[in-house]
């Protein structure tokens, strides 16, 4: 059985031509393009994807956009960002999942993140996502860094999907998480009457738990300094070396972006 390909893009005409190559195996690759101003959709057609575009938004609005819009030829989908690769161990364990994926509709695939020539291998969060689904059965929620809410069983498959989140440069990373800490404090400050701890502790939905958990570590003090140690001592990011040691400091400084953010946002107007 086929898969449909979903990349989405903003101005990634520099890591799209080895997203798509790594994809290549896809009969039916659909590039969901924010209105890029670069050679994004001129590249996407290039390699033979089609190419969807709508103004972005925030993330769980716009992926849920994409997953209802967006016509795919083939009942499963695999989504994948530019700056991803698909390894061609994972490309045999996504075709197997498919022919015979049981009850499960939704897998999820482990992600490499590099920095520094180096794998992360310690100091990732978490190295397991929600890649491949029925997106009929999938939805997202929150602004940015979106929960995936699947309507059945979830398995798991084998391979590794590679991650360069920096191979645009240091800037642009910081750029991004810029961004990002912006739509996660406004997050932050529309959630604060749903938290329930309950739900944080004992939810027997998991990503409804995960989803209140978020929530709780967002109330957490000293929260820039606790993520640091908890990815460099209790993740043991110390031992991927000089890489890990600036990939713990840049997420404890995109934490307290966050933090800086949230008392913005609640102080009192002028």
């Amino acid at each position: 059985m086929s898969i449909s390909v979903l990349v989405l893009t903003k101005n990634e005409e520099r890591n799209l031509p080895g997203c798509l190559e790594s994809v290549a195996w896809s009969d039916d690759v659909v590039v969901f393009d924010s209105l890029s101003t670069d050679e994004t959709v001129e590249v996407a057609r290039r390699h033979g994807a089609r190419v969807a575009q709508r103004a972005f938004d925030n993330w769980a609005a716009h992926q849920n956009w994409g997953l209802k819009h967006l016509e795919f030829k083939h009942p499963w989908v695999f989504y994948i960002d530019a700056d991803e690769r698909v390894t061609p161990e994972l490309e045999r364990a996504l075709r197997a999942a498919v022919a015979n994926p049981g009850e499960c509709v939704a897998f999820r695939v482990r992600r490499r993140d590099f920095y520094l020539g180096t794998w992360l291998k310690h100091v990732q969060t978490s190295p397991f996502y929600l890649r491949l689904f029925r997106p009929e059965r999938m939805r997202y929620e929150r602004l940015v860094n979106p929960v995936s809410i699947v309507d059945g069983p979830v398995g798991r498959v084998n391979g590794y999907l590679d991650h360069y989140p920096f191979s645009k440069g240091i800037g642009q990373w910081l750029e991004r998480h810029n961004s990002y800490s912006t739509f996660e404090a406004r997050q932050i400050i529309e959630q604060r009457a749903e938290f329930s701890i309950r739900k944080a502790l004992f939810a027997r939905d998991f990503h409804e738990r995960r989803y209140h958990q978020k929530e709780l570590f967002y109330r957490a003090p000293w929260r820039p300094l606790l993520k640091f140690l908890f990815l460099y001592l209790v993740k043991r990011g110390f031992l991927d070396g000089r890489a890990g040691l600036s990939y713990a400091s840049l997420q404890a400084f995109y934490e307290y972006m966050i933090v800086l953010k949230v008392r913005e946002l609640g102080a009192p107007k002028p």
